[in-house]
């Protein structure tokens, strides 16, 4: 990141958090890893050297204290990095109403609540600040059932779109990466769902399946994520401001209409 750069990450605890907590360690920047529960954000801070703190980004005190705390312990603030997030399944006519609301306060809401408590840090920053939203495909491509988890990922996508084109003559870029399936605990919910709907509990056959169409044939690592996180708040990504990076295998490019050329699909019902 050119020199040595303050940076927190939400969700830092598990998945793609804590693999980006893990690179940006290694490149010799300081870490803030937040998130909701204390034992694996401890866990992250003793393997990296970051520093753990607890706080619920839906919460508006929780999150102007973990900016506070930071700045407190290193005088800076110069990176952002917006993972924090929640899915739940359902179409909207099966989404309860509470479901949905929990889904765009943690992934919409808490994301406005970092940035509006982080911004005059950032804005502040030596050779300017950086932000970058964790999003997903799913923010520009929807699936089957999960009507709100896509719209929280779009909407992601467009909040830090917003902060480009607000704050980028400010000196403060902010950009977006969507990933497909990446192997955390989150992804393995829903292939656990899938395993079962096939009528076994292989986990592993479930992402096999679920990536099949894929044109890298895989599921990605959560490492492979945070290191396009890294780029995008390094000085290398400098000229790079509002743009949305699918990380994605190609998924995204592929065509569905020519699926069944070389691939035999089945509807599932479930």
């Amino acid at each position: 990141m050119g020199g040595k750069r303050v940076v927190v990450v939400t969700g830092g605890g598990t998945g793609i958090g804590a693999a980006t907590a893990r690179v940006l360690r290694e490149a010799g920047h300081e870490v803030v890893v937040s998130g909701r529960r204390a034992e694996p954000l401890a866990a992250v801070a003793r393997e990296t050297g970051a520093v753990a703190h607890v706080a619920d980004t839906t919460d508006q005190r929780q999150v102007e204290g973990l900016v506070a705390a930071t700045v407190e312990r290193f005088g800076q603030l110069d990176g952002l990095v917006l993972n924090a997030g929640i899915g739940r399944p359902g179409a909207v006519g099966e989404l309860a109403v509470e479901d949905w609301e929990a889904v765009l306060r943690t992934n919409v809401t808490g994301p406005f609540l970092m940035l509006r408590a982080a911004l005059p840090h950032l804005l502040a920053a030596e050779g300017g600040g950086a932000v970058v939203g964790v999003a997903s495909v799913s923010a520009i491509r929807s699936g089957h059932g999960n009507a709100a988890y896509a719209t929280s990922k779009a909407a992601l996508l467009q909040l830090c779109r917003s902060v480009a084109v607000d704050y980028g003559w400010q000196g403060v870029r902010s950009n977006v990466v969507c990933p497909s399936w990446i192997r955390t605990e989150m992804a393995d919910r829903p292939m656990g769902r899938l395993a079962r709907l096939s009528g076994h509990e292989d986990v592993e056959a479930a992402y096999e399946e679920a990536t099949r169409l894929n044109p890298l044939g895989r599921a990605g690592e959560a490492a492979e994520v945070a290191e396009a996180v890294a780029w995008l708040l390094s000085p290398a990504a400098s000229l790079v401001n509002g743009a949305v990076l699918n990380v994605d295998g190609g998924i995204s490019a592929l065509d569905p209409g020519t699926v069944p050329f070389p691939f035999r699909v089945e509807r599932r019902e479930g």
